[in-house]
């Protein structure tokens, strides 16, 4: 079983288009850019910032 060909793209296309119609598809698409865009920028914000310090162990072993 190998990678999708061009007969089952054709056919799951058709099927979309089928099931949200052709006015829906651009709506479609614009929320997913969006949801990839807001992602994204998520991702680079979190790595922005200064990350919080962690206490350093210490041995309480008694001598």
């Amino acid at each position: 079983m190998g990678p999708f060909g061009a007969t089952e793209l054709i056919v799951v296309l058709v099927i979309v288009l089928l099931l949200f119609g052709a006015n829906k598809i651009p709506q479609l698409m614009t929320g997913l850019g969006q949801g990839i865009k807001n992602f994204k920028k998520g991702l680079k914000d979190d790595d922005d910032g200064p990350r919080p310090r962690l206490p350093e162990k210490t041995d309480d072993k008694v001598a």
